[in-house]
């Protein structure tokens, strides 16, 4: 059993990873057979030739587009655990402030990150603020149907046994919604990491304090498409590591009781 478990394991790195090279070779091959010009479509060699070539200026704004995300990642987890809390002890707050958590869902962040920008003199400010709008929704709904959805025979028994409020968020609620807010945080660091890319389109800020946004467009400004694609696959890159170590704390902090993490 340990064996079949093992193999399963190995294919599912195995399988993405000899399905992405066969893609990258069709890409390469059609390249060449079709001759189309490199500032069109670059051919994954000259793409990868193109990342090394430019490593030091990519990794360089890759760290500042990180630092935006990564900041606003923690603010958007701060604010959005705080709130849910706030909701799951009042259904009154949540009723009357959750429609507001939807407003800013669904209000596409390009139509406010000029505003931000504006109203905000420090443009990494803005940024940060900006991504952590976005990444915040996922978090607060994620936490607050983990802890609204407790087992009721178990809440019950706190009930009868005079358990107080507190006493039910931390020994019941919270471990109930620990899968649901892992979840949550799997969701909101690509979010955190996309509304960093589109806060530094709107901002177009250069110079020392230009992210990869800022290098994707002077690269389709120059028609340097190679240095474009480089720059979009360390943004792809980014944003599947973030994805990577998400999976890896929920697996460290629920493979040891819970059944989602154990069947595996």
């Amino acid at each position: 059993m340990e064996a079949i478990m093992n193999n399963e394991r190995a294919m599912r790195f195995i399988a993405p990873t000899l399905f992405g090279v066969a893609m990258l070779l069709i890409w390469e091959v059609m390249i060449w057979v079709t001759q189309a010009p490199v500032y069109l479509v670059p051919p994954p060699s000259v793409i990868g030739s193109q990342l090394v070539q430019d490593w030091g200026l990519l990794t360089s704004s890759l760290l500042i587009t990180l630092q935006i995300t990564l900041t606003a990642f923690v603010c958007a987890v701060t604010i959005g655990v705080a709130v849910a809390f706030l909701f799951a002890q009042s259904r009154v707050l949540e009723v009357s402030l959750f429609p507001y958590a939807v407003v800013l869902q669904v209000t596409p962040i390009v139509a406010i990150a000029p505003l931000i920008i504006i109203w905000v003199d420090n443009a990494f400010v803005a940024m940060v603020i900006c991504a952590t709008l976005v990444a915040l929704f996922p978090i607060i709904s994620n936490t607050i149907l983990g802890l609204r959805s407790v087992n009721p025979g178990l809440l019950a028994l706190f009930r009868l046994n005079k358990a107080t409020r507190w006493q039910t968020l931390i020994r019941l609620r919270v471990p109930s919604a620990a899968p649901y807010f892992f979840g949550g945080l799997r969701i909101s660091s690509g979010l955190a990491l996309i509304g960093a890319v589109v806060a530094e389109f709107v901002a177009g800020v250069g110079g020392t304090r230009a992210g990869l946004a800022y290098q994707i467009l002077q690269s389709g400004y120059q028609i340097n498409i190679p240095r474009l694609f480089a720059a979009l696959l360390l943004v792809t890159l980014t944003g599947v590591a973030l994805f990577v170590i998400m999976v890896t704390l929920s697996k460290l902090a629920l493979g040891g009781w819970h059944e989602s993490e154990i069947s595996d």
